[in-house]
């Protein structure tokens, strides 16, 4: 069973997210002066006197705006109440109560879970400026400074003793971080995959600012999703919102166990795209590159060839890819996507038998003997597997020096030709053993 989730909520710019961060004890949430900052659900686990549980951020409700963005945020900041144990609502202790604090009130009545009501930003507590949140009809308020920390304990208190008798246990699913350019249709394919509106879609770039965990069940097996911003160029990335969103995005691909890497297919793999997937390399994570709006691409019996061929020569770095050709907007294939995930987690957890993988490199060495450098030859005494996520392999030679990049990227080959490595990065480390 998952943690239980405890929803923060309200207006916007009530300092939603500036408690968010200071529970969790890490910048994850953004803040900033101006409303809106976060659009979307934002989850993070967090501890409090010894009970664990995950906690939702949410954008600020707005119940009155025809504005597109509004609504969208409004629907998420409902489905976050409607998954919620217990719901904090945060109202402006400095600004008094408004008209949208009302309008969410009964929002949260009609939600008929336990509501805690948080005034923030009392710096300096006393009992009339709390007074007049009475007549919000939720009860006793609780006032807080989430910038300074003060109150903070009673509300985390008042919260977790609604789900003392919820059982917890471990994360036990599996992580996979779906990453690319801004308008790729990452969160469109989230969507698909989950079956319900999950992240906030429009037309407009960079829609998705946060990372945004998600938990489903497929098959019978646990997985988390993370829908991340869009990763802009570094020139791009004009502000500190902007900025973190790239961080985030990058942080999101460390946590995962496998990474969906979405490319526009109608644009084809572009500079950035194979940055983005560089840096997946180098994290040593499995992936499937989706290429995707497949649907809008213009084919004939040859179009797939022509596009792995071009995948192939853009990803030399990386010839061991996997790919899929889908559309998120009309759902084909996408199908086959957790599969295609399941196999290259699984691939990146193979390991080979110690005596299995010693035969095949010391057979392969004898077959195709390194070259020599000033009389000397590379000599492999002994290898082994000693690490898996990425595979990892160990060789032990006469001389570390010996081993060129081309023999090893030889034997890499080689370790690939005789096992399905597909989809996954596998290391080859050298050490030196002196003979006798």
């Amino acid at each position: 069973m998952a943690n239980p989730l405890i929803a923060v909520v309200g207006r916007p710019n009530v300092g939603k997210s500036t408690f968010f961060n200071k529970v969790v004890g890490r910048k994850i949430s953004i803040t900033e002066d101006r409303p809106g900052v976060t659009r979307d659900r934002l989850y993070a686990d967090a501890e409090w006197r010894g009970k664990n549980f995950s906690l939702v951020d949410t954008g600020g409700i707005e119940m009155k705006s025809d504005d597109v963005m509004w609504r969208q945020i409004k629907k998420q900041a409902e489905v976050a109440i409607e998954t919620a144990l217990v719901i904090l609502f945060f109202v402006d202790g400095k600004e008094g109560l408004t008209t949208s604090d009302y309008d969410v009130a009964d929002m949260l009545r009609r939600s008929k879970k336990p509501v805690i009501l948080v005034v923030n930003k009392i710096d300096e507590y006393s009992e009339d400026k709390v007074f007049e949140f009475y007549s919000l009809g939720l009860g006793e308020p609780f006032p807080v400074s989430a910038e300074h920390g003060t109150g903070i304990g009673d509300v985390l208190d008042e919260a977790v003793s609604y789900f003392e008798k919820f059982s917890t246990e471990e994360d036990d699913s599996l992580k996979i971080a779906v990453v690319g350019k801004p308008n790729a249709g990452k969160s469109s394919l989230v969507n698909r995959l989950l079956g319900f509106e999950r992240s906030i879609v429009t037309d407009i770039a960079g829609t998705t600012r946060d990372a945004i965990d998600t938990k489903f069940t497929f098959d019978g097996k646990n997985y988390t999703i993370i829908d991340t911003a869009g990763i802009r160029k570094k020139a791009r990335v004009e502000d500190d919102v902007e900025y973190y969103s790239v961080m985030r995005a990058f942080d999101a691909v460390r946590r995962a166990d496998v990474c969906l890497l979405v490319v526009d297919s109608t644009e084809g793999l572009t500079e950035q795209d194979t940055k983005i997937i560089g840096y997946v390399h180098e994290q040593g994570k499995p992936s499937v590159i989706v290429m995707n709006k497949w649907d809008l691409v213009e084919k004939d019996t040859n179009t797939i060839n022509k596009f792995e061929d071009k995948l192939k020569e853009d990803l030399k770095f990386m010839d061991y890819f996997k790919s899929i050709y889908v559309s998120a907007k009309t759902g084909q294939r996408t199908e086959k996507i957790m599969a295609a995930v399941d196999k290259v987690y699984e691939n990146a957890h193979f390991r080979i038998p110690t005596g299995t993988l010693n035969d095949l490199i010391s057979d392969t060495v004898r077959a195709n003997e390194p070259p020599s450098y000033n009389g000397r030859r590379l000599r492999v005494y002994y290898s082994s597997q000693v690490a898996v996520a990425p595979p990892t392999f160990v060789l032990f030679v006469n001389s570390e020096d010996l081993l060129h990049f081309s023999y090893e990227r030889f034997l890499e080959n080689t370790i690939r030709k005789a096992f399905d490595f597909s989809g996954t990065p596998i290391r080859i480390v050298v050490r030196e053993k002196k003979e006798g």
